[in-house]
């Protein structure tokens, strides 16, 4: 008996290419400090989410996160920053997965920034750079709240239109 496959061929090429793309956003157009980092790296982790649920998110930003860090690194690889990065993907496909509804994508946005982002990711860069873990989270809580406000602008903005675009294009190829 044949299992019927998660992906097809056609998600699995727009998951590979979402993934280049994250590489691409995260690595060289963005703005990195050595604990802020402003970018739209976000972008194709959410498109990742809306089209292909946690599974295909979690990918998206996991495996573009080791290629990068690979490839392109800015200093020695940490797991904790792709365990991070596979979490938040998770969260954005549990909760932004076919349908952009307010109150999913508002705790979506919630969950990501201040547990992932702002706590998470504080607590690693704390432990990697051996600074205090408190003053970090000082520094860090404008980063969380303006990238807050900037994904709840992608997703009730950009988002489902940007899916449908790129779920039109794959079926067309």
């Amino acid at each position: 008996m044949k299992k019927k496959s998660v992906f097809t061929l056609e998600a699995l090429v727009c998951i590979a290419v979402l993934t280049a793309a994250q590489v691409v956003l995260s690595r060289f157009l963005s703005v990195q400090l050595w604990n802020l980092k402003f970018g739209f790296s976000f972008v194709p982790v959410m498109l990742a989410a809306y089209l292909y649920g946690p599974v295909g998110a979690a990918c998206v930003y996991g495996v573009g996160d080791i290629i990068g860090a690979l490839i392109f690194p800015h200093g020695a690889y940490f797991p904790g920053y792709t365990l991070t990065a596979v979490l938040s993907g998770l969260v954005w496909g549990l909760l932004l997965y076919k349908k952009v509804k307010p109150l999913k994508s508002i705790s979506a946005v919630l969950i990501v920034q201040l547990f992932c982002s702002f706590l998470l990711n504080s607590f690693w860069i704390s432990y990697t750079c051996g600074t205090e873990f408190l003053p970090m989270l000082a520094t860090r809580w404008p980063q969380s709240l303006g990238y807050a406000v900037v994904h709840l602008i992608f997703i009730f903005l950009l988002l489902e239109r940007l899916g449908k675009l790129i779920k039109k294009i794959t079926k067309q190829i």
